[in-house]
């Protein structure tokens, strides 16, 4: 009996209903994708499926998230990757590229004539209405001008390969590509996870395009400055691909930079940085054209910068790209590239478009009025909630709906030939099937040229037979490879205009100072609550199992209240407060899981991964590996408050959010730098010990109770400020609360005890810039608040009101340290972070969500 075995490319090829990647156009396989393919068998689908699940683990790990603004919970969603790359030869690469070189040279001519002697009008290559009543024509950019020969600096492509084998144009990204950087991540990631299936494919490599990218911004708009402040400008957190922003800037060291971090005064631009006003020298742009400048453009945005135009204007600052080169995503133009290239360039288009009918044009209207049956509908104007039509899939009332449409407004409407474009392999449910896909090129201006990236990113649709890969709708994106047939040739490293001087470290902008301080301030609220709930449970367990005096556990209830400030819970003396002391698991439950409410650990968590995520930039991967962990833990915290769990479970969850925190700490007390930034989430960190250490001892200590009661309730100070070992081992069998507050006041090695903490706090505020000559608000504060901790006499902290049990020194001294904290995380505040304010606040309605699909 003869068993014959199915290879993977054989069954992958009786799949295939159309033009595939993987046959040439006459039908034979290509050699590298035969090579792939065996990298594949050798594999198997069962460990190709494994390593699928290692590229999500790392993706998740790594923080790449893409935002869908439709989604129910408002969550980031993890990015996707195909574990089967695009493959692309190296010999046909060549001639894309070239293609791509001469596209962008074209649009940079249109985009220069357009804004300025508009001869493509005058000759009627293109129509006036085409520009005049277009979106992306601002009138206010028609003299803003960069110096060198490119006005469009950074271009992104679209295309499909077509059904004669070439690579089509499908759209034109000209405002702020975006992409890259999940392409370098996607690179990033398969090299790790993957690296068998590149084995004898000689695959080009990334990084010689965004070094060249980093030289091109200095040399041309440098201005032969060596010391350059560049900012890379992004809408905020809410942006769908602000993980990018932020993995850019700090791949390239850029600043990452919102636009109320920047002021124009002067004709410059400034940015709002701890150390004061630091000049910008060129702006990254990762904010729509009509955002840029509410002064000049949209009024109502929030996100751009007020007389950013005047400043590029007057040659103050570079913007990439500069607003107003929207105008090129009109799809409408499509119709007319042909005879612009024969215009400008005097040559034929080296790379083929999808065929354009403008509607705006009489005899194109009405062939498309006749046709709508065979072509797919656009508006003219690109807008984000603008999706294609597909006259195909039309009942005859829509289509009948459409024509009068376009009939009363034809000059919005663009249609453009359906066709089929090729499948390539994709991982779909534990197989290899055919999946369309488009692949987004992209290219940087250098002086004299353009420079293509050696790949790109591939979207491939997520269901069969549809031509659908927008990220927004569920695309999945893969690695592109361009692929030879021997080592690639080694080239220098592209060294960029520096000086052999020390190089002083990027600014911090405010924003993402005020950022870290919160990160800081939310993480230690986080575990703060979270080992004084679990000091709690332990009480409430023992007592529930051993039974005994409880009177201990009520103070630690109302101490738990007063901790976390969500009044009136267990503070009073109502018929409510005596309900929930008797029955304490519910309002406990409520204050680990309900996220809604200030105080609970479920709130302060989310506020913790809010502020971690405006400073994004700031994280290296181990870090964000531990992040991620702390965001397992708010879906489990979300999860447990749904099925309402009880007590136990909560506790289980605490301790692995605990761990979490502390690992998160742990990577950033050895790999994050010593800088502002470090400095900052620590003093951040050390305030709100210092107050929730404070408040407990407060809250517990302030009035006298029976020995046996304050002997529990020491313990459990002790455990909160992790000195309960070193008690015991100090003072054996012997206790007394004289003697505990020594330990939590004046311990010189514990990093949990007051005297300790206040020393730290004062060193980290001497690392952050001002006048070293002078102490500042916050160090007197602190300096004040140490000496009365360190000259405390601890016996007569103990002494009490016969008739009150109040012990008043004790009282007032904790009210007096509250108070200095207080007083020194304002002034932090007033000297780091007050140049946050809104610049343009006197405009009302502000728009502050801006988007950019991929």
């Amino acid at each position: 009996m003869t068993i014959t075995h199915t290879t993977l490319l054989q069954e992958y090829c009786q799949k295939v209903r159309s033009y595939d990647e993987v046959l040439d156009r006459n039908g034979e396989l290509k050699p590298h994708w035969q090579s792939l393919f065996a990298a594949l068998e050798g594999l198997g689908l069962k460990e190709l499926g494994a390593r699928n699940q290692e590229i999500i683990t790392t993706l998740q790990e790594n923080g790449v998230t893409y935002s869908v603004y439709e989604s129910s919970d408002g969550l980031d969603r993890p990015w996707q990757l195909d574990p089967i790359p695009f493959l692309i030869h190296q010999n046909e690469w060549q001639q894309i590229a070239r293609g791509l070189r001469q596209r962008a040279e074209l649009m940079n001519l249109i985009l220069k004539d357009l804004y300025g002697p508009q001869t493509l009008i005058k000759e009627k290559v293109i129509p006036p209405e085409l520009v005049y009543d277009n979106t992306g024509f601002l009138r206010a950019c028609h003299d803003v001008k960069l110096a060198g020969n490119h006005q469009l600096v950074k271009y992104a492509v679209d295309m499909a390969r077509g059904p004669d084998g070439r690579m089509w144009v499908l759209d034109n990204r000209t405002q702020a590509p975006s992409g890259s950087g999940y392409a370098l991540e996607n690179r990033t990631v398969m090299s790790k996870v993957l690296p068998d299936l590149a084995e004898n494919l000689f695959v080009r490599r990334l990084s010689p395009f965004y070094l060249s990218t980093q030289q091109a911004i200095a040399r041309v708009f440098g201005r032969g400055k060596e010391d350059l402040t560049i900012v890379y400008l992004t809408p905020g957190p809410k942006n769908e691909t602000y993980f990018e922003h932020a993995y850019l800037a700090s791949y390239y060291g850029y600043i990452l930079a919102q636009g109320d971090d920047l002021l124009v005064r002067d004709g410059f631009v400034w940015l709002k940085s701890i150390e004061g006003l630091q000049k910008v020298d060129i702006i990254l742009r990762r904010i729509d054209d009509d955002f840029s400048d509410p002064l000049e453009l949209r009024s109502d945005s929030r996100l751009g910068v007020p007389g950013l135009l005047h400043a590029i204007r007057m040659g103050k600052v570079a913007v990439i790209n500069p607003p107003g080169t929207g105008l090129l995503e009109n799809n409408a133009l499509m119709a007319f590239m042909h005879n612009a290239c024969q215009h400008l360039l005097g040559e034929e288009p080296i790379l083929p478009s999808v065929a354009t009918w403008w509607c705006g044009q009489s005899r194109e209207k009405e062939f498309v009025l006749e046709n709508l049956h065979k072509l797919i509908i656009k508006k003219a104007n690109r807008h984000r909630d603008n999706r294609s039509i597909y006259g195909k899939t039309l009942s005859t009332a829509q289509v009948e709906q459409l024509k009068k449409e376009i009939r009363a407004n034809p000059a919005q409407f663009v249609a453009q030939q359906e066709v089929s474009f090729s499948t390539t392999p994709a991982f779909v449910n534990d197989s290899i099937e055919p999946r369309f896909a488009a692949l987004r090129a992209y290219l940087i201006g250098t002086e004299n040229d353009y420079v293509a990236m050696p790949g790109g990113l591939t979207r491939s649709s997520p269901e069969a037979g549809r031509f659908t890969f927008s990220n927004q709708y569920g695309g999945i994106s893969k690695d592109t490879w361009i692929v030879g047939s021997e080592v690639e040739e080694t080239r220098e490293n592209i060294v960029l205009p520096t000086s052999t001087n020390y190089r002083k470290a990027s600014s911090l902008p405010s924003r993402s100072a005020d950022n870290l301080f919160w990160v800081g301030r939310y993480g230690e609220r986080v575990l703060a609550t979270n080992a004084f709930i679990n000091i709690l449970l332990n009480a409430l367990n023992v007592q529930q199992n051993y039974g005994g005096k409880a009177e201990h556990i009520s103070w630690l209830l109302r101490s738990l209240t007063h901790l976390t400030l969500t009044y009136p819970g267990f503070v009073g003396d109502d018929a409510r407060a005596s309900e929930l002391l008797d029955d304490p698991v519910r309002e406990i439950n409520d204050l680990v899981l309900n996220a809604k409410r200030m105080g609970t650990i479920g709130a302060s968590v989310e506020r913790f991964l809010r502020a971690i995520k405006s400073v994004r930039d700031q994280w290296n991967p181990e870090i964000s590996r531990a992040i991620d962990l702390i965001e397992g833990s708010l879906v489990r915290i979300r999860t447990l408050k749904k099925e309402q769990a009880d007590h136990r479970a909560v506790q289980k969850d605490l301790d692995r959010l605990y761990s979490r925190m502390f690992t998160f700490y742990g990577a950033v007390s050895e790999t994050m730098p010593r800088d502002n930034a470090y400095y900052l989430l620590k003093c951040g960190k050390l305030i709100e010990r210092i107050l929730s250490r404070v408040s407990v001892i407060r809250s517990t200590f302030a009035f006298r109770n029976p020995e046996y009661v304050e002997n529990e309730l020491l313990e459990a100070l002790l455990n909160y400020h992790h000195l309960l070992g070193r008690f015991r081992n100090t003072y054996r069998s012997q206790i007394s609360l004289s003697a505990g507050l020594d330990m939590i006041l004046l311990e010189a090695n514990s990093p949990y005890a007051l005297a300790y903490q206040f020393d730290a706090l004062g060193r980290c505020l001497a690392r952050l810039p001002g006048n070293h000559n002078r102490l500042n608000n916050a160090q007197k504060a602190v300096l004040e608040a140490a000496a009365k901790i360190k000259l405390a006499d601890v016996v007569k902290l103990c002494e009490y009101e016969e008739k009150s049990n109040f012990r008043k020194n004790l009282d007032e001294l904790m009210a007096e340290i509250t108070a200095l904290t207080l007083t020194a995380s304002e002034s932090i505040s007033n000297l780091y972070f007050s140049h946050v304010a809104v610049q343009n606040s006197f405009i009302g309605g502000g728009t502050s969500i801006e988007h950019h699909e991929i």
